[in-house]
């Protein structure tokens, strides 16, 4: 017979996935909504914002089977099932952190390099780096894949509950990434500072940026999500901390509410029609010479 343990604990858990999940749907949906209709991704930031927002969506719908485990304390599916939903969860996770580097490293080029990175900055490019990262995630969760064949046959009442211990495979994977996320996270740093640089000691450069304010708030979210929202989940898993890790996933998870403001930040026309947004542009995009580049 099926038990279930309900603890006060389990119940906080329920409450913020559900609130992430009631916060971050409607913000994600609308968000995608507005950048497809109202915004050509003819720009590559724009690119990388759908992208980022449809990891967002995919986050989410893995949430309300968390919710009902944690509310209950049982688990009414497969094991497969369970690690299906556990790997769905992990790969737009990770894919979140490239998305937001990017965008991070995009912003660097249109307003430090604005002519030289023209031949760069294109929405083919674009979205040729954003099937890279999928891939990417995807190939990381391979050993992931490898444990359902296990888990297929067991009969348990429970999931996301913490790893009893990990292969020399998945071990290798929690190193990587965590190197990989100390690596996005310089990168924002860099190009925060470069950018800050920019923007104080280069005016002449910068004088057709529409809101200074606003490039640099996006900068600013970048950092607090992967210091508050990225970096700690990683670091437990890396030093093979497995307990409590629901915590830091709930944190992970607030990304999802919190990425709808860089879409905001990045486009004065952000709420106007495609072609009153053609012509308003991002925040880096007042006159024709700088749309193009931007």
């Amino acid at each position: 017979m099926n038990t279930s343990v309900i603890t006060t604990e389990g119940r906080v858990y329920a409450g913020v996935f559900g609130c992430i999940m009631v916060i971050g749907l409607p913000l994600n949906a609308v968000a995608l909504w507005i950048l497809l209709r109202r915004h050509s991704l003819k720009s590559p930031h724009a690119v990388l914002m759908v992208n980022l927002a449809v990891s967002d969506l995919l986050v989410i719908i893995s949430l309300p089977m968390r919710i009902y485990f944690h509310a209950t304390g049982r688990w009414p599916l497969s094991n497969m099932m369970c690690q299906f939903i556990t790997m769905l969860f992990r790969i737009n996770i990770r894919s979140s952190t490239f998305f937001i580097t990017f965008i991070s490293v995009d912003r660097l080029l249109a307003v430090v390099y604005p002519l030289r990175s023209r031949h760069l900055r294109t929405s083919s490019n674009a979205w040729k780096g954003a099937a890279v990262v999928w891939l990417f995630v995807l190939l990381m969760n391979v050993p992931e894949f490898m444990k359902l064949k296990y888990f297929k046959n067991r009969n348990n009442t429970t999931c996301f509950g913490p790893l009893d211990s990990v292969s020399a495979t998945q071990s290798a994977v929690i190193y990587l990434y965590m190197a990989l996320i100390v690596t996005m996270l310089a990168v924002n740093i860099i190009c925060t500072v470069m950018v800050s640089w920019t923007l104080c000691n280069r005016p002449s450069d910068t004088a057709k940026i529409n809101n200074k304010v606003n490039v640099m708030l996006i900068f600013a979210m970048n950092l607090v999500l992967f210091t508050i929202c990225f970096l700690p989940v990683h670091i437990r898993l890396a030093t093979k901390s497995f307990t409590h890790v629901t915590p830091l996933a709930c944190l992970a998870a607030v990304n999802c509410c919190l990425d709808p403001l860089l879409y905001y930040f990045s486009f004065d026309s952000f709420w106007k029609k495609k072609e009153d947004a053609t012509n308003g542009g991002e925040i880096l995009g007042s006159g024709r010479d700088r749309e193009k580049t931007c």
